[in-house]
């Protein structure tokens, strides 16, 4: 059986500000045509189809044109689950009667999750569909005190699973989730994805989902296996943030054997406009070709440059954020350790000035600043006596 696997949309996403929904469908065109051209069994969505609960008008075009050149153009059903930035109620609506056209869509875990059962020429293949779902909701639908974790949870959904799992059969499950190897905490792969908890209780052992032949997964920004190459986060299909700059942004393709083992390759998207980050100083960025990119600007200069954003935009006009890159000092670095709100206005005055030039107050420039700010105190005094 020939998979698609994808996940974490996001459509009517906002980066900066900027609404990503144009490069969206530049990016979802190209799908539909490796669609056409592959001709997949099925394509796997692992959550996150919107960026948030109440997706704009624009988005939910979006995401209707898509399903219908899948479903009904090119006849290829789809199997998706709500993630943690989706309404599982939203989309949940009208399930049962998509399931006609193809469309199995999960919004609500349920206690008793029934397999989704697709045919190829070497039988069937059973889709376990497990959408994002908080420990509390999980404890509570299983009226099982002890679920407090996300793994706690996850191995309650699996260990159910596992009661009527056929084992004759390829199995294959869908979720979103944080999975490391072990359970142990680790570094999220983007800055765009909000994280789920605070503390690690987030993490799932990947040797939970042992008993799948593949396990298709959705939450975690960048492609990557877990543990073992049956074990696969597809990643974004587009970059949502500077953290994801060098990405490489697709699909997978996974072609499930007979005997249950899996041969993946990885489809690359060509986005509309990349994202980069720019470093110079503004004289020199000034210099470069004009670009449509959306670029994440480093400003070198020792000073303060008016202006520097206007100019910037004269080159790179989908700037997303400018902001000149800090030097730090000694005298910085000898300032850690004390609180700010501690500080008088005088070194409050030093730091400032370490950070935005790089280099040390002189004695004769604290010494006008002493004197400057000494008149506007007295100044102020003189206010408020009369």
């Amino acid at each position: 059986m020939k998979i698609y696997h994808t996940a974490d949309w996001h459509l009517g996403k906002l980066v900066q500000g900027v609404a990503m929904t144009e490069d969206q469908a530049y990016i979802l065109r190209q799908f539909i045509e490796q669609i056409q051209i592959e001709k997949p069994d099925v394509v796997i969505i692992a959550g996150d189809l919107y960026d948030r609960s109440v997706p704009p008008t624009e988005a939910i075009q979006l995401l209707n044109k898509t399903f219908k050149q899948i479903l009904i153009d090119e006849k290829t059903p789809i199997v998706a689950i709500a993630g943690n930035h989706d309404s599982a109620t939203r989309l949940n609506f009208g399930s049962e009667l998509m399931k006609s056209s193809g469309l199995h869509l999960v919004g609500h875990l349920e206690k008793d999750i029934k397999p989704v059962v697709l045919e190829d020429e070497f039988g069937e293949v059973h889709f376990y569909l497990v959408p994002f779902a908080e420990p509390s909701t999980v404890r509570i639908l299983f009226g099982d005190e002890s679920i407090t974790t996300h793994e706690a949870a996850m191995a309650k959904i699996i260990e159910q699973i596992k009661r009527n799992l056929d084992e004759t059969k390829r199995n294959v499950i869908v979720a979103h989730a944080f999975i490391t190897k072990d359970g142990m905490p680790e570094l999220n792969t983007s800055d765009s994805e909000r994280k789920l908890t605070i503390g690690g209780t987030e993490c799932i052992n990947a040797a939970l989902f042992d008993p799948f032949c593949y396990t298709a997964l959705g939450h975690l920004h960048q492609a990557h296996f877990v543990a073992n190459e049956t074990i696969q986060y597809s990643g974004s299909p587009l970059k949502y943030s500077e953290s994801e700059v060098t990405h490489k942004k697709g699909f997978f393709i996974v072609d499930l054997a007979q005997d249950g083992t899996v041969a993946l390759e990885k489809k690359l998207f060509t986005p509309k406009r990349e994202m980069r980050i720019v470093k110079g100083v503004l004289d020199d960025i000034l210099q470069h070709a004009k670009s449509d990119d959306y670029v994440f600007v480093k400003l070198e200069d020792e000073g303060y440059v008016k202006g520097a954003a206007e100019l910037v935009r004269t080159v790179y006009p989908n700037a997303l954020h400018i902001e000149r890159t800090a030097v730090f000092t000694q005298i910085e670095q000898q300032s850690t350790t004390m609180n700010r709100v501690q500080m008088d206005d005088s070194e409050l005055f030093e730091l400032f000035y370490s950070e935005m030039t790089g280099k040390e107050l002189s004695v004769e420039t604290k010494a006008i600043y002493t004197e400057v700010l000494q008149q506007l105190l007295d100044d102020e005094r003189e206010k408020q006596e009369v």
